[in-house]
C-alpha cells in the first residue's frame, strides 16, 4: 500500500513539474516590436541616414576601407562607387547591411530607412 501511495505521489510530482515547465516556457518574457518606417516619410541622407553610418559603420569604413562612410565623404562614395541602385533591394548598400556580415551592427529601423532612402531616389538632401 506504502509502495503504491509513493508511486502515484512521484508520478504527481512528474506531472505538476512538467506542466510547470512548459507553463514558463511558453511564456514570453519580453514583448518585442519591430519598428516600422513609414515609407510615406521623406528620408532625408543628413538626418536620417548619415547618423547610421556614423553610429555604426564608420569605424571600419572610413578612409582606409571603401566605402568611406564618413560625413561629407560618404554620399560621393556610394553614388559613385555603385553603391545606390533601383530596386533597392537589389542595390549592394542594402544588401551588405542586411548581409550576415553586418546584419548585427544596425537596427531594423536602420535597414528600412536605408532601404526607403534608396528607393525615393538616393538623394543628397
Amino acid at each position: 500500500m506504502i509502495y503504491k501511495v509513493n508511486k502515484i505521489r512521484q508520478i504527481l510530482v512528474a506531472v505538476v513539474l512538467i506542466a510547470v515547465v512548459i507553463g514558463l516556457s511558453s511564456c514570453e518574457k519580453y514583448s518585442y516590436t519591430i519598428p516600422v518606417v513609414n515609407t510615406e516619410d521623406t528620408i532625408h541622407f543628413k538626418a536620417d541616414i548619415q547618423p547610421i553610418f556614423n553610429a555604426n559603420c564608420t569605424s571600419c569604413h572610413g578612409a582606409t576601407k571603401a566605402p568611406d562612410l564618413r560625413d561629407d565623404k560618404s554620399y560621393q562614395a556610394l553614388t559613385k562607387g555603385g553603391y545606390v541602385n533601383l530596386p533597392g533591394e537589389t542595390s549592394k548598400l542594402y544588401n551588405k547591411m542586411i548581409g550576415a556580415d553586418h546584419d548585427p551592427r544596425s537596427s531594423d529601423a536602420d535597414k528600412q530607412k536605408v532601404l526607403i532612402w534608396i528607393n525615393q531616389g538616393a538623394l543628397n538632401n
